[in-house]
């Protein structure tokens, strides 16, 4: 619990906390940092001492609120007129039922959208957005797709426990407002996921809280 409460006063604080699923899903670790306070510092340490992709987890409700939906429910619909989707059909996974992507924006005051400075610019002011009272219409009014900032959403950490649902679910017990910046941590090296020796390297030398699946998991069950 002491580990679990430094990582959630890191959280309001604007800094990184890392969070590792488990050895048996995907066994990586992810860089979590609160949309509210996403800055381009923050893109830019992601993309360097991460490496993999930069996403935004989205609560269900507030997913709803939004008018979001998977990316799998869309590929399924238009397979009818567009048949390669149905033969990409993501039934393959081998750690997971469903893909939690959904889809891909930038904040139309935005150039190309990758740029450091533009991806904070719209994960901010779509935390902005979700605190100040989400809609379809204020969502399209702001932002557009595609784009370069990657929207996962939450199935919530009862029916899935991947690094979407587990990032929301750190949030929401922060009271912050449930939109995680991650990225995965990559190795240079191996050029497989960063092992937990280095992470735990990493987060000693930058002073950042590690956390592991079950931390976070039984904290929200006694919540």
């Amino acid at each position: 619990m002491k580990t679990l409460n430094k990582a959630i006063s890191a959280l309001k604080e604007g800094s990184f906390v890392l969070i590792h699923d488990s050895d048996g899903r995907e066994n990586e670790t992810d860089l979590v940092v609160a949309a509210e306070h996403i800055t381009p510092s923050h893109i830019a340490r992601m993309r360097n001492d991460g490496g993999g992709l930069i996403c935004v987890s989205v609560g269900k409700m507030l997913a709803q609120k939004l008018g979001l939906f998977f990316l799998q429910e869309l590929y399924a619909k238009a397979s009818k007129d567009f048949p390669l989707l149905a033969e990409l059909k993501a039934d393959d996974i081998p750690y997971d039922e469903k893909s939690s992507f959904s889809l891909a924006i930038n904040h139309r005051k935005t150039f190309t959208g990758i740029t450091d400075e533009d991806r904070s610019l719209t994960i901010r002011e779509l935390a902005y957005i979700a605190a100040a009272g989400p809609s379809p219409e204020t969502f399209g009014l702001n932002f557009r797709t595609p784009g370069h900032v990657h929207l996962l959403i939450s199935s919530g950490l009862d029916r899935r426990e991947g690094h979407t649902e587990l990032s929301e679910a750190l949030l929401t017990l922060a009271g912050l407002t449930p939109l995680a910046v991650i990225c995965e941590m990559m190795d240079d090296v191996t050029h497989k996921a960063l092992s937990q020796e280095k992470v735990r390297a990493y987060a000693k030398e930058n002073g950042y809280m590690v956390l592991e699946a079950d931390d976070i998991k039984t904290a929200w069950r006694s919540r």
